[in-house]
């Protein structure tokens, strides 16, 4: 390009002086953006060769200079600080405060990391069993009958307890099953017990003889339930939950593991009775109340805290008692065709307040009741405590208790079955005899941790 190019303006002639625009975005200094997040556009640029109070006049140019002629000139603008400029000595203030709120917030968000990081070390999980993966779609058809098919799908799912007891590290046997794929594991309270209380080591063994040291995340000794929980444990494959009200009296069940301590055992069976009231522990202070599965596949000592597996490969029940001919339900004696088992209902309640809170809640009403004595005429109450739900409902010492929510209540033990069957917070009906007169007293459930 030649001097001649290089002044001239496109359309103007040769003796005319190049045209500018004195507003136009390039000749005026750019402002500051006012936000350090979000740049601002910069206004655009408007032509001064137009009047602002009139128009180009008919039959013109249409706004535009004539050829030949040049746009009037502006009058010279006043030293006024551009619109939207912030002041030099703000940028390093904004800049200071930022840094500031930055470290705040970086030792905030790191102080909420460690108390989560630890929540889930400890293996709480805020939203319970919702915020864990287990799994709900049986591995098998209802219909294929196969005890194999259940051994083969539900024994990487099942794992051997090993507690310290009495103080000997490894003394305690028992069983459990994976729940889910966080690496919690389901078993019984009596298992680990002992060792909780001596603060003794708990280990979880897989079915391939892999070892993970296990903490309790919480337990139950009303329900006779706990989970564990192992980082390690988070790679095994969990069971699949099932409904122990599905089962029918006769079905063919399957029971797992580690009976006498013979690692991943396999027993068949039948379901001989449905929600069979029956206590466990050798002190009231020790003894859960089941409402149990009763089965006759082989339950041995070990054999707590395994999954009793319904033909589709789901988990019905947490195998927990056995009873002996002269012993206690509980006790040490081999098997005789007479096992019980937590119905997994149970399970699903009590792990998820675990897996909230570390702690296990059960309903009260806050009286006391014989157990004593078994006539299968209903449950006598022998103590009402003061402002109870049963004081504030009416209930009597000397009321005979024969039914709630319509079902029969024929002893103690039936009718604590009875409400440990609901949760805290439900009103239930009891049906009640005194002086020889029938009547209904409407309870609202309370709770205690236990």
């Amino acid at each position: 390009m030649n001097e001649h190019d290089r002044g001239q303006e496109p359309g103007l002639p040769d003796d005319a002086a190049p045209w500018r625009d004195p507003q136009r975005a390039e000749d005026t200094e750019p402002t500051q953006p006012l936000s350090l997040a979000r740049p601002v556009d910069p206004a655009p640029a408007v032509a001064s060769w137009v009047p602002p109070t009139s128009q180009a006049p008919p039959g013109q140019w249409g706004g535009f200079p004539p050829p030949g002629t040049q746009p009037l000139p502006m009058a010279p603008a006043r030293h006024v600080a551009p619109r939207g400029r912030v002041p030099g000595w703000l940028w390093p203030v904004v800049c200071s405060l930022a840094l500031v709120l930055g470290l705040v917030g970086g030792a905030l968000g790191g102080l909420a990391y460690d108390r989560v990081t630890d929540r889930m070390e400890a293996g709480t999980v805020s939203s319970g069993l919702q915020g864990v993966d287990t799994v709900s779609v049986p591995p098998l058809e209802a219909d294929n009958g196969s005890v194999a098919a259940v051994a083969q799908s539900l024994l990487p799912s099942t794992v051997q307890i090993s507690a310290e007891f009495d103080g000997e590290e490894g003394a305690a046997t028992g069983s459990g099953f994976v729940l889910d794929r966080q690496g919690h594991v389901i078993t019984n309270n009596h298992v680990v017990a002992d060792a909780v209380s001596d603060d003794g080591p708990i280990e979880i063994v897989d079915q391939d003889g892999n070892r993970y040291r296990a903490t309790v995340v919480g337990r139950s000794p009303v329900y006779d339930l706990a989970v564990l929980y192992a980082k390690g444990a988070a790679s095994l494959k969990p069971a699949a939950l099932g409904a122990s009200q599905a089962l029918r009296v006769g079905e063919q069940v399957v029971a797992f593991g580690s009976p006498l301590g013979l690692s991943s055992t396999v027993t068949a069976g039948i379901v001989s009775a449905l929600q069979r009231p029956v206590t466990t522990g050798d002190s009231s202070n020790e003894s859960s109340y089941i409402n149990a599965v009763q089965t006759d596949a082989a339950i041995n000592p070990g054999n707590s805290g395994g999954p009793l597996v319904n033909l589709r490969g789901e988990v019905v029940g947490v195998n927990s008692a056995i009873a002996t001919t002269g012993s206690s339900v509980g006790g040490e004696s081999g098997n005789i065709g007479v096992g019980f088992a937590i119905p997994i209902e149970q399970v699903r309640i009590t792990s998820d307040q675990i897996l909230r809170t570390g702690e296990a809640r059960y309903p009260v009403i806050g009286a006391k009741v014989q157990t004593g004595e078994d006539d299968g005429t209903g449950a006598e109450i022998d103590e009402v405590l003061e402002d109870t739900p049963a004081a504030r409902s009416g209930l009597q010492k000397g009321d005979l208790v024969t039914e709630v929510n319509g079902e029969r209540v024929t002893d103690g033990i039936a009718l604590i079955v009875a409400i440990r069957s609901h949760q805290p917070g439900e009103t239930l009906e009891f049906t009640v005899e005194r002086n020889g007169r029938e009547r209904t007293i409407s309870v609202t459930l309370d709770s205690e941790i236990g």
